[in-house]
Order: C-alpha cells, then sequence, then structure tokens
C-alpha cells in the first residue's frame, strides 16, 4: 500500500482510492460486516473522499463502527420491502447500513418506473446514507430522473429562533443527459454538520455565516457550534422555510420522526429515526428521451455564458474533483488514516 510522505501544513497523506476502499471495507468486516455489505458502506465513504466531502467520507468510520458495536447498526441485515399501491415502495431498513438500503430500494423503484412511469420508495429503520449524489447520479445514468430527500438531526435553527429545530434536509436531483447526468446535492442547512466537525477536528475557523453559537450569535469558532450552537439555514428565511417543508414530507411520507426527535447518524446512543424518500421517473415510458440533447444544449448554453471560462452545472466540480483524486488519491488527516487502520487489524478503541 503507498501513500505519500506526510505534508506538515495539512497533516495529511495522500491515499490511493483503491487502498482507502480497502482499509474502510477490512474496518467494517473486522467489526461484524459481511464482506458484501462492507464493501457497498465502504465505497460510499469512498465516494464522499473522491467528490471532496471529507465530511462524508473515513471521518465517520468510527462513529458507524462504534454503532455496530452497539447494535445500533446490524450490518448483515437485509431490508424488507413492500408494495403498499401500484407503484409506492414501503422500506423497513431493519437497521442495516444505509447504502445496502438505499441501493436495494433504488433497484426496486427503477425497475417499477421502467413499467409504471413513475415509482416512490419511503425508508425508515435505516442508517446514515451519506452523499445523495451518488445515488441520483447512479439512477440518471439509467435513463431515470431521480429525486432524493432525507432529514437528518435538528442541527439547524428556525430564521428568527434560537437553538436548533429543523434538519440540514438535504436534497439530490439527478436528470439524465445526452452527456453527463446533471447532479445536484444540497443541503438545506448552510453547511453540513459533518463539515462542521471536520472543522473543529482540524482546528480550522468557519466561514461567516455557516453557524452560531449557544446564544444565537453568529461565530466562525467550530468548536463553539458543535457545543451546544447550531447550523445557519442557507439563503436565511427562504433556506429555513424549504428545510422545514422538506422535513414535513418526508417525515409524514416515511412515518418517521421531527425535529429534535430524529437522532441516531451522528451519535452512538441511539437507534436511527429519519427517513429517507426516492421518487423515479422514467424517461423511456412516458416518452420523453427526446428531451435529453435539448437540456444537453441548454446546459451547454449555461456553461458557455461564464465570465473567466466555463460556467459550472451542478455536478461539474465534484466529477472534476472525482477525476482527479481517482488518479492521484484522496488527500487524508493521518490520525484519522491511522485510526482506520487499526481498525482494519481489528484492534480496539475507546
Amino acid at each position: 500500500m503507498k501513500t505519500s510522505a506526510k505534508e506538515s501544513a495539512s497533516e495529511a497523506i495522500v491515499v490511493p482510492s483503491g487502498d482507502l476502499r480497502k482499509v474502510i471495507s477490512d474496518a467494517l468486516a473486522a467489526n461484524g460486516a459481511s464482506r458484501p455489505h462492507a464493501d457497498i458502506q465502504a465505497a460510499n465513504l469512498v465516494e464522499g473522499e473522491l467528490r471532496g466531502h471529507a465530511s462524508h467520507g473515513i471521518r465517520r468510520l468510527a462513529v458507524l463502527i462504534e454503532r455496530m458495536r452497539r447494535g445500533l447498526i446490524v450490518p448483515d441485515a437485509e431490508p424488507d420491502m413492500e408494495w403498499v399501491a401500484p407503484a409506492v415502495l414501503r422500506v423497513d431498513g431493519n437497521r442495516a447500513f444505509g447504502p445496502v438500503v438505499a441501493y436495494t430500494a433504488i433497484d426496486e423503484v427503477v425497475a417499477k418506473a421502467d413499467d409504471t412511469g413513475i415509482a416512490m420508495a419511503a425508508i425508515s429503520n435505516s442508517s446514515h446514507i451519506g452523499m445523495l449524489a451518488p445515488y441520483v447520479e447512479s439512477i440518471a445514468r439509467r435513463g431515470q430522473v431521480a429525486v432524493l430527500l432525507t432529514t437528518s438531526e435538528a442541527l439547524v435553527h428556525a430564521w428568527g429562533g434560537r437553538g436548533a429545530s429543523v434538519g440540514t434536509n438535504p436534497i439530490g436531483i439527478g436528470v439524465p443527459t445526452a452527456g453527463e447526468p446533471l447532479v445536484l446535492d444540497m443541503s438545506t442547512a448552510s453547511v453540513s454538520m459533518g463539515k462542521i466537525i471536520d472543522y473543529a477536528a482540524t482546528g480550522r475557523a468557519l466561514q461567516p455565516g455557516w453557524a452560531v453559537d449557544a446564544l444565537g450569535h453568529p461565530t466562525t469558532d467550530a468548536a463553539a457550534a458543535v457545543d451546544g450552537g447550531a447550523i445557519s439555514p442557507f439563503g436565511g428565511p427562504k433556506g429555513y422555510a424549504l428545510g422545514i417543508a422538506l422535513e414535513a414530507l418526508v417525515g409524514t411520507l416515511t412515518s418517521t420522526a421531527f425535529g429534535t426527535d430524529v437522532v441516531g447518524t451522528l451519535d452512538t446512543e441511539f437507534p436511527a429515526t429519519k427517513g429517507d424518500l426516492l421518487i423515479t421517473v422514467s424517461l423511456e415510458k412516458l416518452g420523453l428521451t427526446g428531451m435529453m440533447p435539448a437540456l444537453t444544449d441548454y446546459l451547454a448554453q449555461v456553461r458557455d455564458s461564464g465570465v473567466a471560462g466555463p460556467a459550472d452545472i451542478p455536478g461539474d466540480r465534484a466529477r472534476r474533483t472525482r477525476e482527479e483524486r481517482a488518479a492521484i488519491g484522496v488527500p487524508i488527516d493521518d490520525e484519522v488514516w491511522a485510526l482506520a487502520l487499526n481498525y482494519a487489524e481489528g484492534l480496539s478503541h475507546d
């Protein structure tokens, strides 16, 4: 296994993505996961790193393993699925790895949408699914439009309120084109809590407007944001309104918790009570594949409108980062990497 010399300024090493995937999978397998499920969960964390989102990468491994050890994640569980309406799938994740449940549901609803035109999966009792982009991109590459919504712990303050009362509640959208699909993956918060935790762990200052402290005052201190503070909604009242509307939508349709009753993706104490909502639409079934070239032309026009070079379409920057890191390796904090290696060797940690 090859890594570069440690970069003293960033305290990071560069790890080939294949080595990263193997170490994470080995760490999960050493703690009770079957190899197929470990591989799926490992690939999900590696995608976070490849796309430039360390907050959804290997740093989450320690929490995953501790949740496995406490029975909050059942690493070999398979989801139970029931078609409760012609195109509505109810999924009980049985506390399995979130990516395992999500990809199982995706296969079912994509196949159903090929027949019905549209299908929906309402997922509960499942673990954190990580970045939404890989899921919706995989669906778009199969010729279907994808909308994926999920709820999180209450981490965002209400507009005009104090304390955390709303989830970050991200939304993922994938749309096929004649080229690379359009891929949107965004939180309704100004930033993910995973990123704030990452900044706190590495001693970096937050950007202004990302968070408030326990008194509701804006702060750039990541530790103060984590300790009793809250993330700010993106775009002020509009981001807050969208976040709470998505929480209402997902919680209702998946029969899961709201607000401060949502737990189990960042902690190591409680079963996950969040929900995931997936909707897929078959362009072929609806006779809409002819729209793909037109969409491709439109996105080209938008890219061409850039002032200092091409303007980015959602998904472009992450795709470039992924290609670069797949070729040269992924920068990983050296302490996080050392911990992962120990987990992979079956060593226990407090």
